[in-house]
């Protein structure tokens, strides 16, 4: 997928799918600076040795891409990544949010559903426009192939899910998802999300604590699973994340072109 020509494009960035292995291996050598070099994730020996994050599911996902050109053609070039898993690809392996939800409801969804994952940005490059040119993508992706549900896991920072009860509590309150649809966190892995009561939360204490990702859910109208997930490995607390595409709005979507998804 190539963006329109835009603000984005101005500013010399280019989104669209990986086209290649090695642009694939680029997106995985950011994901290692960020996941692991900067906020702490733990790698296997392999991925330390290779410097990039990478599991089976690299070899049957499309990846999205943030391209900076002027930083040459190499690795570095990739400055955003996002990971997107469509069910009907015909190289589907399998949710890799089932390791922590129990998703049989979106399982049993009879749509067209995208599994989305791996999201980072490289520090120099965390603005709102580029957080809109992963959405771009995004939305170019979600109308080429007529998704009708995308989710997956977002994460905020930490392991503590008590020093992050005003987002958990937030999210519980304000946006569980309806329950034919809902998640819930696997038994054994299921941590309390309504820590607080909503009268002890405002709305933009909350928001001010939520990373820019699940904010960028919630403004398409996003909801999240019962229950949080503590993942050590990465550092973080994990919550499901789903999106109905029927219910984004004019605001956030529809003005995107649609008729920009030649490569996707």
């Amino acid at each position: 997928m190539k963006a329109e020509v835009d603000e984005a494009e101005v500013a010399g960035l280019e989104v669209r799918l990986a086209t290649s292995m090695e642009e694939v291996e680029a997106a995985q050598r950011l994901r290692y600076r960020v996941f692991y070099d900067e906020m702490g994730a733990q790698p296997t020996p392999e991925m330390a040795a290779a410097g990039r994050d990478f599991d089976d599911f690299d070899e049957v996902c499309d990846h999205l891409l943030v391209i900076d050109r002027s930083r040459g053609d190499g690795a570095g070039m990739v400055v955003g990544t996002y990971r997107l898993q469509r069910r009907d690809s015909g190289k589907f392996l399998r949710f890799y949010s089932a390791s922590e939800y129990d998703i049989s409801k979106i399982a049993a969804f009879s749509g067209h559903v995208l599994e989305l994952g791996r999201s980072c940005v490289d520090p120099a490059y965390r603005t709102r426009m580029t957080m809109q040119s992963l959405w771009r993508g995004i939305a170019g992706y979600v109308f080429a192939h007529n998704i009708d549900l995308m989710f997956g896991c977002a994460s905020l920072h930490g392991t503590d899910p008590k020093a992050l009860a005003v987002p958990l509590s937030f999210l519980y309150h304000n946006h569980l998802a309806p329950e034919e649809i809902r998640p819930r966190a696997l038994p054994g892995l299921y941590r309390e999300m309504n820590l607080l009561p909503p009268g002890d939360i405002t709305a933009r204490q909350a928001v001010e604590t939520l990373p820019p990702l699940i904010k960028g859910y919630l403004r398409l109208g996003g909801f999240v699973g019962d229950g949080a997930v503590v993942d050590h490995q990465f550092n973080t607390t994990d919550v499901c994340v789903i999106v109905k595409t029927d219910l984004i709005t004019d605001k956030y979507f529809r003005h995107y072109d649609r008729t920009a998804t030649r490569n996707l």
